[in-house]
Order: C-alpha cells, then sequence, then structure tokens
C-alpha cells in the first residue's frame, strides 16, 4: 500500500471522540478499513475530504483539544505541500475548451457538446430546480450511482441526493429504477443529428489504480508463456452430484471447490509451480495458499484459500464462500487477500470457452478456466459426447520450464478425470 482514499469520515470538525473511537473509513487497494482514534481529543480540521486520496505518512486531519490554535501546523501542512487545494486551470476567455477540475472528493459529471468552429465545449451545470446536487454548477454523484445511472439510462438532473451535501449515491438510483419512467434519459429519434457523444470522467478508485499497477508489473517483466490442456469432467462432475445429495444446500459444493483442491494438490507434486522467483534464490512454499479470483464492482480481488491442500471440498466452499461475501462488502482483511502461492481465475460460468490470465507476481503461475461443455470425442474407437473443460496456465518462465508446468498440468488432469488421486 502506498496511499489510502477516504471513504467517508465519521465524525466532523468540532467533535469530540474517546480512545479506540472510529474516526474515518479508508478505502486501501482491496478493502475498506476504519481508522481509529489512539486517544482522545477533538477533530480540529479535516483536511482530507471523503474521496480524496494521501500517501502513507501525509496528514489528514488534525486533532487536540478544542479551542486550541492550529495557525502554525497548518502553516507547516502547507509549506510541506501536505494540504495542497485544487484549483481551476483555466477561464472561460481562454483559447481552449475548458478543463474539468475534479477533487477526489466528489464526481463531477459534465455534459458536452460537440465543438464546431464558431463554438468551443460548454460545460453545463444541472438545471435550476432540478432534483440533482450541485456544487457550484457541479453534480456531485458517486462512482457507482454514476455508473448505475449510465447502465440504465437515467438522467441524473432528476434525481435528488441523499448522501452528504446532496451527494447521489447508489441508493438513490435504486429508488429512481423502482419507478419507471420517472428518470429516463429522452430517446432520440432516427432522424436527430447529434454530434460527438458527451462524456464523463469518473475518479479512478484506489483498487483500479493498483490493478493497473499489477498488471504493468507482470505483463512486462515477467516472461510469461502459456500451456492449454483439455480436461474430461464427467467424472468430477460426478463426485459433485454425489457429495452434494449428502449435504445441507448451505454445504453444498461447486466444480471451482473441485478445481481449487485439485490444484492444491498437484502443487504438492511439482514446487517448482508452486514457488516465486526472488533475484537471487527461488522460494519454495511449504503449504499451497490458493488465490481465487472474485469479480466485484470496482475491479477484481482474489482472496486466498490457506493450506487448501490440507482441506476437504466441504471446508474449502464454505472458506471461499465466507471470503466471496466480504470480498463483496469490502470487509476483507490484508491478510485474507494476500500471500497467495498460486492463483485460479474461472469464467466458465459466464460462458467463456478459453482464455489466457495475466500472473500476480510474485507467483510463478495462474490458471484460466473455462467451462465446461458437452461435446463429442472419439473414445476406444466410438464417438461418444464428454464434457470437456479448457484449462490454460499462464507460467513465469524464471520458474517454471515448458516441462515442468506441462507436467504440473498432467497431474492437475489425472486428479479431475480421476477424482480419487486426490487423497493419495
Amino acid at each position: 500500500m502506498e496511499e489510502g482514499q477516504i471513504s467517508r469520515w465519521v465524525k466532523n470538525e468540532g467533535d469530540k471522540f474517546d480512545a479506540n473511537e472510529t474516526l474515518a473509513e479508508v478505502d486501501t487497494d482491496k478493502a475498506t478499513m476504519e481508522m481509529t482514534a489512539l486517544s482522545g481529543g477533538t477533530l480540529l480540521k479535516i483536511l482530507k475530504q471523503a474521496g480524496e486520496s494521501a500517501a502513507l505518512g501525509e496528514p489528514i486531519a488534525i486533532v487536540g483539544n478544542a479551542g486550541e490554535d492550529i495557525s502554525g501546523l497548518l502553516s507547516e501542512i502547507s509549506t510541506n505541500g501536505g494540504a495542497k487545494a485544487a484549483t481551476a486551470a483555466q477561464t472561460d476567455d481562454q483559447a481552449t475548451p475548458p478543463t474539468k477540475v475534479e477533487k477526489p472528493a466528489e464526481l463531477e459529471l459534465e455534459r458536452t457538446s460537440a465543438p464546431t468552429p464558431a463554438t468551443k465545449t460548454a460545460v453545463q451545470p444541472a438545471a435550476s430546480g432540478s432534483g440533482a446536487a450541485s456544487n457550484g454548477g457541479r453534480m456531485i454523484v458517486s462512482p457507482i450511482a454514476a455508473r448505475m445511472a449510465a447502465d440504465n439510462g437515467i438522467d441524473l438532473r432528476s434525481i435528488t441526493g441523499s448522501g452528504p451535501n446532496g451527494r447521489i449515491i447508489k441508493r438513490d438510483i435504486e429508488t429512481a429504477l423502482a419507478a419507471p419512467g420517472k428518470s429516463a434519459a429522452p430517446s432520440f429519434t432516427a432522424s436527430t443529428v447529434v454530434g460527438a457523444s458527451p462524456f464523463r470522467d469518473e475518479p479512478t478508485s484506489q483498487m483500479r489504480r493498483v490493478i493497473a499497477t499489477r498488471l504493468a508489473e507482470s505483463i512486462g517483466p515477467v516472461p510469461t508463456f502459456y500451456l492449454t490442456v483439455e480436461i474430461e469432467m464427467d467424472t468430477a462432475l460426478a463426485l459433485r452430484k454425489a457429495v452434494n445429495a449428502t449435504i445441507t444446500d448451505e454445504e453444498k459444493i461447486s466444480v471451482n471447490d473441485i478445481i481449487v483442491k485439485a490444484a492444491a494438490m498437484a502443487l504438492r507434486r511439482h514446487p517448482f509451480v508452486n514457488a516465486s522467483y526472488q533475484d537471487k534464490s527461488i522460494r519454495f512454499y511449504e503449504q499451497a495458499d490458493i488465490g481465487v479470483a472474485v469479480a466485484i464492482d470496482e475491479g477484481l480481488i482474489t482472496p486466498v484459500v490457506r493450506g487448501a491442500d490440507k482441506k476437504g471440498f466441504v471446508e474449502i466452499s464454505a472458506e471461499i464462500k465466507d471470503l466471496a461475501s466480504k470480498a463483496r462488502a469490502k470487509k476483507l482483511q490484508p491478510e485474507q487477500y494476500t500471500g497467495a502461492t498460486f492463483s485460479i481465475s474461472n469464467l466458465g460460468m459466464f460462458g467463456i470457452k478459453e482464455f489466457t490470465a495475466i500472473i500476480n507476481p510474485p507467483e510463478s503461475g495462474i490458471l484460466a478456466v473455462g467451462g465446461a461443455n458437452a461435446v463429442p470425442v472419439v473414445r476406444d474407437g466410438q464417438i461418444v459426447v464428454r464434457s470437456i473443460m479448457t484449462v490454460t496456465m499462464s507460467c513465469d518462465h524464471r520458474v517454471v520450464d515448458g516441462a515442468t508446468g506441462a507436467k504440473f498440468l498432467q497431474t492437475f488432469k489425472q486428479m479431475l478425470e480421476n477424482p480419487g488421486m486426490m487423497s493419495i
């Protein structure tokens, strides 16, 4: 973690607090964490508003005793550049179109018309009397609310925000969707002539920034090659059906749970795949900690199933369900999503047959799992129908050679086609 984004302030300026009380919630790259007070006092000044980011060690607030003079601290922070205010970069009489200034604390929406030789792109503030919150002509909208509105054709100018300072939040869009016809954006007939598409810029979330950085670190420096194998899943599917017939609905396992177990057991037999490159050494891990990719609204997170090679299907299933639920609620603790030794990304449930995944350093491999489809195959000279799943493994060539990766996939395939091997 190099920086965090203030999700919201629980306390306001002037509020008193006791030790261990929550002052604010901070979005890290993967979770929302509570920032608690180390001792009692008063929140004298907020330097970073909700939505703004701060680097590690950068001041975000001043606390002390009520009525205390903080002018010296404010001067010191200003001199060190710790609390710079956003300022407008251009004015209407400049020769270029106006630049939209974004404070991370809020999302400014602008509607633009295509510039012509005689006109400049113009920012149109929310119409007077409309329900949308405004601040100097700007609509204050949370990123998820803006995305939901765009996906559902909602005119944000017709929405009354219920969040802080009239901010339009997810709940407001859900309310609008529950009342059809009230806030649909105007439709255009076939004869309507329009210019360039209107647009909006949404502040990049902390999670999306870290995803971008991590993937750039992987695809460039890591020498990656790919191995693909087809696996008959009929026996694994029959195993799942048999197991689920003996347990409760809450305990039922998925195909992915079986895949996680098979990968973990295969890693035990191929230690170079369960390893990472450390410049002057190769680090071999004693247990298989499997990162399971989970898609959430803001991106992707990989909660870790620790020691998956030592756990059964039902235990793995329960753990993945719990971790996925916490991931979607942004309640994962750092130790729950860091330190995987190998990862699995399964897009089979979305109808994807085959794909490649990007390695999450310092891991040396990741499995990209497609869906199991019924296809005709030849067995013993006869054409039969089998459920075939395609799996592609991305390998870090600094640790995993071609033959090593192929042998791992061979073991992984054998375990899924003969699940009894997982107990050997």
